[in-house]
């Protein structure tokens, strides 16, 4: 097919969005082309300066989470305090979930995008209420250039009821993302645990506060991309959530904004997970621990899977600071909101609103 074809396939996929199982997402077209198209490239001053990224080092604290459960528990919770405080991004290990259950994860996720739509049978749809769905770039309804990114979005919780939804091809996908998710939630428990603890709370006391957790998980697909200059696959954003657990596939893409303002690639070594601050956490501590902005970069060599899996609290939560938290060194930093008010604001905002957090400030 002609280039010009190609790119006004893409820019017709990336302008409408037609609610159809044969609807063509980014990596239904992008191997076949040798430029960006017009709708995903950045202006010159808002493209990522890729030269200024430290490589990986030092910078994010990797916690070693064996004995989380033992009588070493409060050295774990003083590591994770002390992450949550310093960088607002960690690595943990020894998290109780074998690699044979993360590789199945990333194999599922991969041959999903793989499949030709008409075997994907999940419904297209830019409307964030809708899940699971498939979609691509961030939120088009909200954006003036696209990401370079589609996904695909799956309520986990309770896991029974949503099970039935999630896509019946592969064949293999419910029962790998099940067994992931499971172990995902049982690791969000032990690390919000000691986020409470660390605070000077009682383990169970952020949970209690909060409500039970909604948990969704999305599958991020980056493509290949020509011309990686002009794009990205997510900017600079911070996650609306409580905690973010996320599972990489091993190529490099994630970048974190470290406190001393230097952008650092984040590379996690085999069978470790990425855990970051989310906003809900950072409005709970009172600015103690604050969430912070990361983004999503492509390549011209090959695609890129990441799996992150959201803990939020329900709707109808209220979120605030508890009264121990505040004192006349620490006066109470937001406004107490429900969650539904926070949720909306962050979607009608979309990425250009680096965090939503702001809006609730006193």
């Amino acid at each position: 097919m002609h280039y010009s074809l190609l790119q006004q396939s893409a820019e017709d996929f990336a302008m409408a969005a037609p609610p159809s199982p044969n609807f063509h997402l980014l990596s239904d077209v992008a191997s076949q082309l040798t430029a960006v198209p017009s709708c995903y490239v950045r202006r010159p001053s808002d493209r990522l300066d890729l030269a200024a990224v430290t490589a990986p080092g030092a910078a994010i604290p990797v916690i070693d989470l064996a004995g989380a459960d033992g009588p070493d528990r409060h050295k774990v919770v003083a590591a994770v305090g002390m992450a949550c405080q310093t960088a607002g991004f960690f690595l943990v290990k020894n998290h109780g979930i074998s690699e044979e259950v993360m590789a199945n994860m990333l194999n599922v996720s991969r041959e999903f995008f793989r499949l030709p739509p008409s075997d994907r049978r999940v419904t297209y749809s830019d409307d964030p209420a809708t899940n699971p769905r498939l979609s691509t770039s961030f939120y088009p309804a909200a954006e003036d250039v696209r990401c370079w990114r589609d996904y695909l979005r799956l309520p986990c919780h309770p896991l029974d009821d949503v099970l039935p939804q999630w896509p019946p091809n592969p064949p293999s996908f419910r029962p790998a993302a099940a067994e992931y998710a499971a172990g995902v939630r049982r690791l969000a428990h032990l690390l919000l645990g000691a986020i409470s603890e660390s605070l000077g709370l009682e383990k169970t006391f952020m949970e209690r506060a909060l409500g039970p957790l909604d948990q969704a998980m999305a599958v991020n697909y980056y493509p290949r991309c020509p011309q990686p200059e002009l794009t990205c696959g997510l900017p600079e954003h911070k996650d609306f959530t409580v905690i973010t657990v996320l599972l990489p596939d091993g190529v490099p893409g994630l970048q974190v904004l470290l406190r001393d303002g230097r952008w650092v690639a984040v590379e996690p070594a085999a069978g470790e997970l990425v855990v970051n601050v989310g906003d809900q956490v950072e409005a709970f501590s009172n600015g103690r621990y604050q969430s912070v902005l990361h983004r999503a970069v492509v390549n011209n060599e090959t695609e890129r899977i990441s799996l992150p899996m959201f803990f939020l609290p329900p709707m109808e939560a209220v979120v605030k600071s508890p009264e121990k938290l505040i004192d006349d060194e620490h006066p109470r930093l937001f406004r107490s909101y429900r969650l539904a008010e926070f949720y909306e604001k962050f979607w009608n905002g979309g990425l250009r609103t680096q965090t939503c957090l702001d809006l609730f400030k006193y």
